[in-house]
């Protein structure tokens, strides 16, 4: 309790606004542990209360019982109430509506952004939330290895979506990170290919990219794999190679320190190596907690630099238009200024089903 209540204090404190008024649900959860579709949370200098109407109030108040968070019930007009009197208002600019907004201004309120307050927090994960993505990504590697003794020529890619899915619900997750994607044979090019009804013919490529939540925190994994070797997939097959090396090397060279510009090129520079950075047409990774994509960034010209406690993805990729597509990822943390993978049970060598 004393370290969220350390944690609300700072978050507080950086906003430089007489209040916080948070209406987004990940950040909700975030700042309160609960999880709910509706309510209203407040931090300011006396601490940290969460408005919830009757949908919530009870399992809200048992479960926040001795924590740090404070719950009230009511609905929006209790918890202005809570606010009356304050001068200037923490907002998050990127998560509230231009309504929200501007109803706010309109009671008198001077509004302020304090996503930079919610940022800087969220850049570091404590262990237990650690120990939740760490669940996630058990859970989604043990769907993906279920699935792969269900995998028959003829299924369609949404079949085998919603069979990962399934696998993933039955094992406890609470639902998916994302959309999964599934892509067949030369679908596998488009990075973010929308899962459909191509059905899975011998000697295919598979790609999929999926993950699921446990508590509302997310895995984020790709794996890509053959479908039978009909022996006409050298190209394919080199290019695989090259990209798990560059998969690993990150994993091996990223250190606390380190820019996730300089992250980034390590991938980069060695797919270039091979004339395939051209086909690598997104950022090395991202951030991961209550949503799929956070901080920190990965990037061609991203200079956040990569600290302890930082969890992010590992992905790199090549693309060449209707001919192959290539994604190898991992969730990935850092710890005692070395990266680590949460991913330990599936294999990252080329799988031939």
């Amino acid at each position: 309790m004393a370290m969220v209540a350390e944690k609300l204090r700072k978050i507080y404190q950086n906003s430089h606004a007489d209040a916080l008024f948070i209406e987004c649900d990940f950040l909700r959860r975030y700042l309160t542990g609960f999880y709910s579709t509706d309510g209203y949370v407040i931090l300011d200098e006396k601490g940290c209360k969460f408005v919830a109407d009757l949908r919530y109030f009870e399992a809200a108040e048992r479960e926040l019982r001795g924590s740090a968070v404070e719950v009230v019930e009511g609905s929006y007009s209790q918890a202005i109430e809570l606010i009356q009197g304050k001068k200037t208002i923490g907002v998050p600019y990127p998560f509230i509506n231009v309504t929200a907004f501007k109803h706010l201004e309109e009671k008198g309120f001077e509004l302020v952004d304090c996503m930079p307050a919610l940022k800087e927090a969220m850049l570091y994960r404590s262990e237990e939330e650690l120990s939740l993505i760490q669940r996630a990504c058990d859970i989604a590697e043990e769907g993906f290895l279920q699935l792969l003794p269900e995998i028959k020529e003829g299924m369609t890619e949404n079949e085998v979506a919603a069979l990962l899915e399934y696998n993933m619900r039955k094992l406890g997750a609470s639902g998916t990170s994302f959309d999964t994607i599934v892509a067949f044979g030369p679908n596998g090019s488009v990075p973010h290919h929308e899962t459909g009804n191509t059905k899975l013919s011998f000697g295919d490529p598979i790609l999929i990219d999926f993950g699921c939540k446990v508590e509302g925190y997310c895995s984020d994994i790709t794996r890509t794999f053959l479908f039978g070797d009909d022996k006409k997939h050298d190209e394919f097959k080199k290019t695989y190679d090259i990209v798990l090396s560059a998969h690993d090397l990150v994993r091996e060279n990223l250190v606390a320190g380190m820019t996730g510009r300089e992250g980034d090129a390590i991938a980069r520079d060695h797919l270039k190596k091979f004339g395939l950075d051209k086909y690598f047409t997104h950022s090395l990774g991202h951030g991961i907690g209550l949503q799929i994509h956070e901080y920190p960034n990965l990037s061609p010209k991203s200079e956040q630099i990569i600290e302890n406690g930082m969890v992010f993805s590992d992905e790199p990729g090549v693309y060449i238009a209707e001919k192959l597509g290539i994604r190898i990822e991992d969730s990935m943390y850092m710890k005692d200024g070395k990266t680590h993978t949460f991913m330990h049970k599936t294999q990252k060598n080329l799988l031939v089903l």
